[in-house]
């Protein structure tokens, strides 16, 4: 049996994602996402079981992993309720997407993802992946951030390129934006949300044995305090116990590190 005690940051991330997502919802995720596909799994085994979840670009629809596979793109996700085409996902999620979990390179104050590349056109440093469906956040009802990483070179003051528009710069949303735009980031020492306001990130709550000082010396802009910052809620013996059979290779709790 699981201690209570005994979890990592990758399942305290896991869970706080889970705790998000409700009944009869639709979540999307890309290719790298361990945490996201755990996460969705382990809400519909607990408290939202007609929540479903589309697997990045395998196109399978509530994958029934046991146990979970390396990527969203692996042939084992084909297990599945069902399948769609490639332009049937692309159809859904400009469309129909309730939530989106995505990350990127760098991610801005304001929620911006980017995932082109690092440095300036024609002269990148460091080259990413591509868009991909990123530019489908605005289009989704909210989307949720996450990362291996909080360092200053992926908190970023302004990112190099917006593959995936959050709160552009706080202003100008208005009307560009179909959804609620970006609504929480979690990363490996904390969570954070956005001022109503400004549409700045916003520290909500730090992990356990992190403090408000740590998180603002390794973001690389001035992020909003609230006047009470709580410790991010750990995961239940139950909730460990579902992770761990749904991920016996510790793919999800392995994928980060404090």
């Amino acid at each position: 049996m699981v201690e209570a005690a005994d979890f990592t940051v990758g399942e305290l991330m896991t869970c706080v994602f889970a705790h998000h997502l409700g009944e009869g919802e639709l979540a999307i995720m890309g290719a790298n996402s361990a945490i996201p596909m755990a996460a969705c799994r382990l809400a519909q085994l607990t408290h939202a079981p007609s929540l479903s979840f589309i697997v990045g670009g395998s196109g399978a629809v509530n994958s029934l992993f046991e146990p979970m596979p390396a990527s969203s793109c692996d042939a084992q996700n084909l297990r599945a309720e069902c399948v769609l085409p490639l332009p049937d996902v692309i159809d859904v999620e400009s469309r129909k997407i309730d939530v989106f979990f995505a990350g990127g390179l760098q991610i801005d104050k304001y929620g911006n993802c980017n995932l082109l590349g690092i440095g300036k056109p024609g002269e990148l440093k460091f080259r990413g992946p591509g868009s991909v469906g990123l530019p489908f956040l605005s289009r989704a009802r909210r989307f949720m951030i996450y990362t291996a990483s909080h360092n200053k070179r992926t908190l970023v003051e302004k990112v190099d390129f917006i593959s995936g528009p959050g709160f552009l710069d706080g202003k100008s949303y208005r009307g560009r934006i179909a959804g609620s735009g970006p609504a929480l980031v979690v990363t490996p020492i904390c969570v954070m949300d956005f001022d109503e306001t400004t549409k700045s990130m916003r520290l909500k709550s730090t992990h356990p044995n992190v403090s408000v000082q740590q998180v603002r010396e390794n973001t690389g802009f001035e992020l909003v305090i609230p006047e009470k910052v709580t410790v991010t809620h750990v995961p239940t013996k139950h909730q460990v116990e579902i992770l761990r059979k749904i991920d016996p290779g510790g793919i999800a709790r392995n994928s980060v590190k404090a």
